[in-house]
């Protein structure tokens, strides 16, 4: 009996800046890809999580203001992620440190058989898809960390203008500086497993800038 031709995965992907990562579904493991949709789901929880947390720790007049914000920062992140935050983080990279919008804006060039390959990640057997949205849950709860270091003490627009500037210019850098295998910090040996640089350092420099500007807390 004839046999189905067993397609060759082509390496170059994971290497050539100039090459989009290739269709091929078998290069994607279905035990890896189980396992990071858990894993997604089970960070997309902590921004619930955290809202409330933070609602019990402020003054009760504020805990409707503080959740919002949490989760408003939810919806404002992933859109900046999806048009083009994704591509400034793991686009092809510039220098090492920033990556190119173009790369993947609205999330094209990857679908549910496309590898995670370069320029996202090296040896993933994941689709490309769901890396992004993996890496969007952490770009979901890095800004939403920084909320309660200025609770009760900023306006709601302006928390909105501060989310979206500290994600394009601080958030996506870091990222592209560390996770992208081009980035400059990547290339010299920091490797951060855990998020330890991206999100609680960033994120920590970040609320302790705003106690500077926005001052102490004024009681009646």
């Amino acid at each position: 009996m004839p046999t189905k031709p067993t397609r060759i995965v082509n390496p170059d992907y994971l290497r050539e800046p100039s090459r989009w990562p290739m269709y091929d579904c078998d290069a994607i493991s279905a035990g890896d890809t189980a396992w990071m949709l858990i894993s997604m789901g089970l960070v997309l929880l902590m921004t619930p999580g955290l809202a409330f947390f933070y609602g019990g720790l402020v003054h009760r007049n504020s805990v409707l203001t503080i959740m919002m914000q949490c989760f408003f920062s939810m919806g404002l992140t992933s859109i900046i992620w999806v048009i083009f935050g994704f591509g400034l983080a793991f686009g092809e990279s510039s220098g090492g440190v920033i990556g190119n919008p173009a790369s993947f804006p609205v999330f094209t060039n990857m679908d549910l058989c496309t590898p995670a390959g370069y320029p996202m990640s090296t040896g993933l057997k994941v689709p490309a898809l769901l890396f992004a949205g993996y890496q969007m849950m952490f770009a979901v709860i890095c800004p939403a960390l920084i909320t309660g270091a200025f609770a009760d003490r900023v306006l709601f627009p302006a928390y909105l203008v501060f989310v979206s500037f500290w994600m394009i210019l601080v958030y996506c850098p870091f990222v592209h500086w560390c996770w992208n295998p081009e980035g400059f910090l990547y290339r010299w040996g920091v490797r951060d497993f855990a998020g330890g640089i991206v999100i609680h350092i960033s994120a920590g420099f970040a609320a302790l800038a705003s106690i500077y500007v926005v001052g102490s807390r004024k009681y009646d």
